[in-house]
């Protein structure tokens, strides 16, 4: 055999055929075995001589047994193979682990008032899924589904994103939420219009919100845009300060029903009917991994019974 010093350069294919030969003394069953033609097998064995300097078989009509250079590669060439087939394990696996994981981004309304349901029927019929829930602004939505840090996101993107593919999941209903007049006597009123807002304290979202860029676009028509009123970043602390009698807010349907359960009354607007529409994001460019089409469809299907 070669000298210690040189390098020798086999595959694990060689290898595999060579210990398939030593194990059944035969290139014929060998190359049965591993889906190979008698010359293709020849070959790697041919191969694997040249590369480690000696012949490895004696080959007669009836019989193939190692030569003393093969009966030295032989316990090697096991110990490299197992090794290489481990290496595979472990690769395969932390592939499968990656294909077994669900990263999902979400704004935080969505993910209080829509999503909880959706997460534990999904996790009850995906029991090998791994799913991680970001409850973030909307801006931040954008960035982890660009970055790679979330598979999907959900989030009122009213306008296209540079990298994302937008598409649209369902509709929601913009509503007007107040303080009940006393305690306990929280109602869905007849819807209201617009104009109901006239004079009425109100708390708002951003002006730079997806949300309040729309609803701004109507409040313009009661005179009412962009003008002095608290701000909140989140849906959630609104719904919260008006449960505290600091104003009134408009908001979309999809937290009809934390609102309700919070005490609040809450009329549907009309004059005219806007809807908001919910978006699953995905990066531009990629395929998104089966589960999460899967977990976007079950969301879909989560908000179609919700008021619209």
């Amino acid at each position: 055999m070669k000298s210690s010093t040189n390098l020798i350069n086999v595959s694990g294919r060689q290898l595999h055929a060579f210990l398939e030969i030593a194990r059944l003394q035969s290139f014929v069953k060998a190359a049965e075995q591993i889906h190979l033609s008698p010359s293709g097998m020849s070959m790697l064995v041919k191969e694997l001589e040249e590369q480690v300097g000696a012949r490895l078989f004696d080959r007669t009509t009836r019989s193939v047994t190692l030569t003393d250079a093969g009966r030295r590669l032989q316990p090697v060439a096991q110990r490299i193979v197992g090794e290489l087939r481990a290496l595979d394990d472990v690769m395969g696996g932390a592939e499968a682990a990656v294909r077994s994981r669900l990263d999902v981004a979400a704004t935080p309304m969505v993910s209080a008032s829509l999503l909880p349901d959706v997460v534990r029927a999904f996790a009850d019929s995906h029991p090998q899924v791994h799913l991680g829930l970001a409850d973030v602004d909307v801006s931040v939505v954008r960035s982890r589904v660009l970055n790679g840090e979330a598979d999907v996101g959900f989030g009122f993107f009213v306008k296209p994103a540079v990298g994302l593919l937008r598409q649209p999941l369902c509709k929601f209903r913009l509503m007007r939420i107040s303080a009940p007049p006393g305690a306990g006597t929280n109602s869905l009123a007849a819807s209201q219009p617009w104009s109901s807002l006239s004079g009425l304290p109100l708390v708002s979202l951003p002006t730079d919100n997806p949300i309040q860029a729309v609803i701004e676009k109507h409040l313009s028509r009661i005179g009412r845009a962009h003008e002095e009123r608290p701000r909140m970043n989140l849906l959630g602390t609104i719904v919260a300060m008006v449960r505290a009698g600091r104003g009134h807010a408009i908001i979309p349907s999809f937290a009809l029903d934390e609102c309700l359960r919070q005490g609040l009354c809450v009329a549907m607007l009309r004059d005219p009917v806007v809807h908001i529409e919910l978006h699953q994001v995905t990066r531009r460019g990629t395929q998104p991994k089966a589960t999460a089409l899967e977990f976007a469809a079950a969301v879909k299907q989560a908000a179609a019974r919700l008021p619209r």
